[in-house]
């Protein structure tokens, strides 16, 4: 990809970010996606690609440290039992639903043996809330639904990679599945990558003492995004988890102990930036990428892929709930709706996906391409009808 394509990518997210600026019904990701797919059939942009290296090693580690640092530790401790189970055991059993579901589904459609549906379950149980937090937060009055999302989504990402990296491992034939091996990888990984954006993280904030100049702080934020993610994966631990852990530390330090009272103002400033560009870039990237994955031929059971989706998310996130009085009192059926309908599949399902393509080196297209559309109904029709929704609710509750 040339300086040429990014500069005149970056600058039609900048138009589309001018003219979207309600954002609701056409969320900014969306039209993005949808450019996208339209620029695949420009010459001047055929030579453009994404890889897993470049959502992997560029764009998740600053997205995840943005939501993470964002985020409120006070909500984050008020919801934490929730957001836990929603994004450990709930993505477990989504995705073992899910997986036996779509092998006693895909029958008539074509044939599709039990590993690859799971490991299909597996690239579909990560959400990406980019495009409706901020719908749900202008829609309603409640923000524990953004709240839940949000959190569900940052933890998830972690989980997910070790799910998908065992199925896949199974799917390949590289692997056998041993629960013990599984549950001992999943706590190995998930502690270790916590452990060191927390180590980073009070690094960072010990250092900030020490920098007076502002943009100096700036450049440790930068270093602490990407240098926990790097490290945590070098060590054969989860990144993602590393920069959550980094961002949520790094907030409740600004909060409560560090003293540099301009210090978040000017790191607002920085990444508030940082966000829509790399925003921009990824969508209309996804979406010159979708067109050489889509297979027309098996778009019936797509739709049935999309559906089973939203209907296991809904009878885990159900289930759980339901299962503890504390959370039964507090959300009701409309709010599990929402919940499940905000669960849109975005940026880390396509990692995923380019992942099995790329470095595991998969040669079965209809895999990729029935997950890849079912990546693509999520984002379109999710995107369009959560403010609707949102909204009708928040009229009902009056």
């Amino acid at each position: 990809m040339s300086s040429n394509q990014i500069i005149i990518l970056l600058f039609i997210g900048y138009l589309v970010y001018t003219i979207d600026n309600k954002q609701k019904n056409f969320p900014a990701p969306l039209v993005l996606l949808l450019i996208g797919i339209g620029l695949s059939f420009l010459p001047f942009f055929s030579s453009v690609h994404i890889t897993k290296d470049i959502i992997f090693e560029w764009f998740l580690p600053a997205l995840l440290f943005i939501s993470a640092y964002q985020f409120p530790f006070a909500h984050l401790k008020k919801h934490a039992g929730i957001i836990a189970a929603l994004s450990t055991l709930g993505l477990l059993f989504s995705a073992l639903l899910l997986g036996s579901l779509l092998y006693v589904l895909s029958g008539p459609f074509l044939s599709l043996s039990f590993v690859g549906a799971l490991l299909i379950a597996s690239i579909l149980t990560p959400t990406d809330p980019v495009s409706v937090v901020s719908i749900l937060k202008q829609a309603s009055k409640d923000p524990k639904i953004a709240d839940v999302v949000e959190g569900e989504s940052m933890v998830n990402d972690g989980t997910s990679i070790v799910l998908f990296t065992v199925f896949a491992g199974m799917y390949l034939g590289d692997e056998s599945f041993s629960i013990s091996a599984f549950l001992y990888d999943f706590a190995l990984v998930s502690i270790g990558g916590i452990a060191i954006g927390a180590i980073f993280s009070w690094i960072v904030c010990r250092a900030i003492s020490f920098t007076h100049q502002r943009q100096y702080q700036v450049m440790l934020s930068i270093v602490l995004a990407y240098g926990s993610f790097y490290v945590a994966e070098n060590l054969g631990v989860s990144g993602v988890l590393s920069i959550v852990a980094a961002g949520i530390m790094l907030s409740y330090e600004l909060d409560g102990y560090i003293k540099e009272s301009h210090y978040r103002e000017y790191l607002n400033s920085f990444w508030e930036v940082v966000e829509p560009s790399i925003l921009a870039l990824i969508f209309l990237l996804i979406g010159i990428e979708t067109t050489n994955y889509l297979d027309f031929a098996h778009w019936l059971f797509v739709g049935v892929v999309f559906l089973a989706s939203i209907i296991v998310r809904f009878l885990v996130l159900a289930g759980i709930i339901k299962s503890f009085s504390a959370w039964r009192s507090e959300f009701n059926w409309k709010d599990i709706s929402l919940v499940t309908w905000s669960g849109i599949r975005g940026t880390m399902s396509v990692a995923l996906l380019l992942s099995l393509e790329s470095e595991y080196g998969s040669g079965d297209s209809t895999l990729i391409s029935l997950t890849f559309g079912a990546v693509l109904l999520s984002l379109i029709f999710q995107s369009v009808t959560i403010y609707p929704m949102s909204s009708y609710f928040e009229k009902k509750a009056r």
